[in-house]
């Protein structure tokens, strides 16, 4: 029984869809892989980080160390989107469909494959960026605080 063919675009549209919750790992290496599972346990960190802000204020020094691993999660995600959106045919097929010809078609790039390595680079980057800035500020604000507390 040979298995079905992995779809490269359906592959990257679930890397940048529901990359959080690890969708695109489960689609190519089933509900087995273990590194799947680390992207809703990091997502479910970073949303518990959202929903302290919320009830606790910025203040909450744990909310901001939580925050971070929720951009981690969708950025890697998109990482992966990317990379299996620039693979060319052959490379994809070797991955994923080694007993399929270096030239299938399940490896082929089309437009919607474009569209999503688009919204990949866009999403990918505002997550890991808004996450940086965020935990980056929240650092220099304690430590603004810390030193308030010692010169007086």
């Amino acid at each position: 029984m040979t298995a079905r063919p992995r779809n490269k675009t359906l592959t990257v549209w679930l890397a940048v869809l529901g990359g959080s919750m690890g969708l695109h790992r489960f689609y190519l290496r089933g509900l087995g892989d273990w590194i799947g599972w680390l992207h809703p346990i990091a997502a479910g960190l970073g949303w518990w980080g959202v929903e302290r802000v919320q009830e606790l204020g910025q203040d909450d020094k744990l909310a901001w160390v939580l925050i971070p691993f929720l951009g981690a999660s969708i950025a890697t995600s998109c990482l992966a989107g990317i990379v299996y959106a620039l693979s060319d045919r052959a490379k994809w097929n070797g991955w994923f469909n080694p007993d399929l010809d270096a030239e299938s078609v399940a490896g082929g790039t089309n437009w919607l494959t474009m569209g999503a390595l688009v919204l990949a680079l866009l999403v990918g980057t505002i997550a890991f960026m808004g996450s940086l800035a965020f935990g980056i500020q929240r650092y220099f604000e304690y430590q603004i605080e810390e030193a308030r507390k010692i010169s007086q």
